[in-house]
């Protein structure tokens, strides 16, 4: 869960590091499209629209949050979320490859609704499961994650390191290394007692 939260975090600084680059890239990839420059509003439309769909994914994702949970439990949806967050970070860091600004729109839009799901089930997951005593102090995971999660992003994005033109496509797919290691560490955590006792009927294992 804290990974989740971690690649929400993440998410939200990358995308104003390579800002420049990507919109070259939009107009780069127009041109040899249609044969003509686009203009500087189509230009900044279609930013806008990759910029604020993250959002529009955000709130996909946490419409269905309740229901997966019940559903396969906090555990498996948690396990759920890394496919869109997988499938987002493949369509971004393709895309210049593929010469599509369109699979960045539809990355950003699966990387949304991985973190509308990781961080309501997050904070769903790690309460029930927190001892009484540390119920509080794992309860803010979540936020130092995220905080944790735009520092990454922001020092990823300087041009030392990911922030230049030819490694653009690389800073956008990083998000999928914590889903990596959620994916690999996950398995091994019990599921919440609450969704055991309540919604499985599973009083030995929720004991």
């Amino acid at each position: 869960g804290i990974t989740g939260a971690f690649h929400y975090g993440l998410q939200v600084s990358i995308i104003n590091s390579p800002a420049e680059y990507i919109q070259s890239f939009i107009r780069e990839t127009w041109l040899k499209r249609y044969g003509s420059s686009p203009s500087a509003q189509m230009i900044t439309l279609v930013w806008s629209f990759i910029v604020s769909i993250y959002s529009i994914g955000g709130l996909l994702g946490s419409s269905s949050a309740g229901y997966l949970s019940v559903r396969f439990g906090r555990k498996k949806a948690m396990l759920l979320a890394n496919i869109p967050a997988l499938l987002g970070a493949a369509l971004m860091g393709l895309s210049r490859l593929c010469g599509s600004f369109e699979m960045i729109i539809a990355g950003r839009l699966f990387a949304g609704v991985c973190g509308g799901l990781a961080q309501n089930i997050h904070i769903m997951y790690t309460g029930e499961c927190a001892p009484r005593k540390l119920r509080g102090l794992i309860a803010i995971t979540a936020s130092t994650s995220i905080a944790t999660g735009k520092f990454v992003g922001f020092a990823l994005g300087l041009r030392e390191v990911l922030g230049v033109e030819a490694l653009w496509p690389i800073l956008l797919a990083a998000n999928a290394v914590p889903v990596l290691v959620q994916l690999l560490t996950l398995p091994f955590f019990p599921d919440s007692p609450r969704y055991l006792l309540i919604d499985q009927k599973d009083k030995e294992g929720c004991i």
